[in-house]
């Protein structure tokens, strides 16, 4: 049975997470960018409820959470602990009611943390940002019972066989928290299917196959092949990514994304397994129900 997945935010429906930047809290005083980072958190936290419970009564039983949902949480001058929050113990538990809530209705929660999150870079400080950043997700993933953070392999460097090493070193130094929810995703420009499922073979990470990606980054393998690689790579449902063209296979740039999905370019071999498809597309919710609809599912 396919499970569905939306996407961090909605187009119509009125269920909105707030965000700040660092240069909007920045001539704050301390009492106050606190209580407004605290705000907007406790803001978010019901806004997941929310999300949530629209997924649950529409037959949506997958949600990816915005990485930005605890807004700056790792920025390097104004990061900050739950315990500096005022309402840090009751965001906490707000989120945990939110896995509670998960669990009992069959839901599942993932990340997609932003591009800026590079395991293989040749640049320590921008692998132990990534680091840091991931851990947050991790922490967060822990209150919503999320079982995927899922990333990209990052750059080639010129070089992927070495970028890949240095994805593998680094990956075997993640925390638990990270390391057992980490997934892996092919990209459309540099690193495909093939390139990956070695790694993911060897490192025990599940390969979150983005059929469309694939699609605009080919590397000769059949989409049926992949999906079966795939398939055993996860020790849990598979996850999977699927969009269509913003101006169809024929248009000028094909990595773009649709406001739907084309029922005709999710793959057959997908219609009978047991597995999670993310909709990436911009009409969110409405893109998720509209493809359900297609498919008669």
């Amino acid at each position: 049975m396919i499970r569905f997945g939306l996407c961090c935010i909605f187009k119509k429906e009125p269920i909105r997470f707030r965000r700040t930047t660092a240069k909007q809290i920045s001539g704050l005083p301390e009492d106050a960018r606190l209580r407004l980072l605290s705000g907007i958190c406790l803001h978010n936290a019901g806004s997941l409820f929310s999300a949530l419970g629209y997924c649950r009564e529409n037959g949506i039983f997958s949600f990816r959470i915005n990485s930005q949902i605890l807004p700056l949480k790792t920025h390097p001058e104004w990061g900050y602990r739950m315990e500096d929050l005022p309402d840090g113990e009751v965001i906490v538990s707000r989120f945990q009611e939110a896995g509670k809530y998960c669990r009992e209705n069959n839901i599942r929660t993932t990340f997609h943390p932003d591009q800026f999150i590079v395991l293989s870079s040749p640049r320590p400080e921008v692998v132990k940002s990534s680091i840091r950043d991931l851990a947050y997700q991790a922490e967060v993933a822990e209150w919503v019972n999320a079982d995927v953070i899922n990333i990209h392999a990052g750059g080639a460097y010129d070089n992927k066989e070495k970028a890949l090493n240095r994805f593998k070193e680094t990956v075997d130094q993640l925390p638990i928290s990270i390391r057992k929810r980490l997934t892996l995703e092919n990209d459309d420009r540099l690193y495909s299917p093939k390139d990956l499922l070695p790694v993911c073979s060897e490192m025990e990470i599940p390969l979150a196959y983005d059929v469309h990606h694939h699609r605009c980054n080919p590397d000769g393998e059949s989409e049926e092949k992949i999906t079966e690689f795939a398939m055993d790579t996860w020790n849990r449902e598979p996850l999977f990514h699927i969009s269509s063209p913003l101006n169809g296979w024929a248009g000028k740039d094909i990595r773009k994304h649709h406001d739907y999905v084309n029922r005709k370019d999710v793959p057959k071999s997908w219609l009978n397994l047991d597995i999670t498809i993310e909709v990436e597309a911009k009409e969110k919710e409405l893109a998720v129900l509209q493809l359900k609809h297609d498919l008669g599912l």
